[in-house]
């Protein structure tokens, strides 16, 4: 009896102890590593981070107008009754397209300038061929010779100058006079009616035609803010249209002057137009970011998670080794971010779809 009690209590004890080595064995030892898999690294991008020059942000208020050296002003070259319009405004037309015809008599008369020139031409040619013809047969001198070819550059001269007259006016026979468009470009103004009298001295123009494939962003700096902006800076521009299109530009050129009803100062920035969206006198909001003279760190903003009241960001050496580290954000910049601390230049952080690996080793 004894000794089956004696069994029974070793039996126990070795089962205490199998069960006790259970509990102090480490969990990790039969847990596996994170590792990210093929799928995961195509999805993710990274970056290298360097130190940049720290940038702010300055909005302003400004209007959208047309580069007014690609603005064309079309006035009438001759009088005349309007009797056809064939644009209105806000059309494109291509150059050279009729906007306009007048029927005009001095088209007429400009017609009948080039007939007489023409003819004077062809008289003076034939008396400097008689005249040579003459000098031959030693019947007139050399001199008489001289001012045939005289006669002739003075009627060359003047049929010349009225071919260029045509050529700048686009004169055709008859007496309709078609207004034509210099350049390509959106009709910005229209003063011309049909069956409207036009006279010649006409102080305001036809027409007014823009070429829009590139527009100014036109912005006004009050004087508090005048030494935050330079030519170079980069802006972004938007307006109220189209709120999620970021027009992205450099200041161009700075209007040194400040108008005295508004206290405020000029820029311009040209911007890439090429879909027309721009349209003149549009409103619009100018970001220019500008220099606080010191560099920090940065990184795509892309690549910042926000959790738990704080900001983390997935630091990257291979597939099995990533680590999750709390940073100190000093500034958000559209898609750039400054880290003021928790992050050493040259390190790779993972820039885009950081949060599935942060969720996989975090959860």
């Amino acid at each position: 009896m004894k000794n089956r009690t004696a069994n029974i209590i070793l039996l126990f004890a070795g089962f205490l102890a199998m069960t006790s080595g259970c509990k102090n064995k480490p969990l990790e030892e039969n847990a596996t590593a994170f590792s990210m898999s093929d799928t995961m690294l195509k999805k993710c991008k990274f970056y290298e981070v360097k130190n940049e020059e720290v940038k702010n942000e300055i909005r302003l208020f400004g209007k959208i107008e047309a580069d007014n050296n690609h603005v064309a002003q079309i006035f009438s070259s001759v009088g005349g009754l309007v009797t056809s319009i064939n644009i209105g405004l806000g059309d494109y037309v291509k150059q050279g397209d009729i906007l306009a015809t007048v029927k005009s008599t001095e088209v007429a008369s400009f017609q009948k300038e080039k007939l007489t020139a023409q003819n004077d031409v062809a008289i003076a040619e034939k008396n400097l061929q008689v005249a040579k013809d003459l000098f031959q047969g030693k019947l007139n001198s050399e001199k008489d010779v001289t001012a045939a070819e005289i006669e002739l550059e003075k009627a060359q001269a003047e049929l010349t100058r009225v071919n260029e007259v045509y050529g700048i006016y686009n004169l055709k026979k008859g007496s309709v006079f078609n207004v034509r468009a210099p350049i390509s470009g959106f009709v910005l103004s229209k003063q011309i009616y049909i069956n409207e009298l036009l006279r010649p001295d006409e102080e305001e123009p036809l027409f007014s035609i823009a070429n829009t494939n590139e527009i100014w962003a036109v912005a006004y700096v009050n004087e508090s803010n005048i030494s935050q902006i330079k030519e170079g800076y980069e802006v972004i521009v938007n307006t109220l249209a189209f709120p999620d299109i970021n027009y992205k530009g450099t200041i161009e050129k700075i209007y040194n002057v400040i108008d005295a009803n508004t206290k405020s100062m000029k820029f311009r920035v040209r911007l890439a137009n090429n879909d027309f969206k721009l349209k003149p006198d549009m409103n619009c909001t100018v970001s220019v970011h500008y220099s606080e003279n010191k560099r920090l760190i940065a990184v795509p903003s892309s690549a910042v998670i926000f959790d738990k009241s704080k900001y983390w960001i997935m630091i990257f050496k291979d597939r099995n080794n990533i680590e999750t580290r709390q940073v100190e954000i000093y500034r958000q910049l559209g898609d750039k971010t400054y880290i003021q601390s928790g992050l050493n230049e040259n390190e790779t952080v993972i820039s885009e779809n950081g949060i599935l690996v942060y969720d996989a080793l975090n959860d």
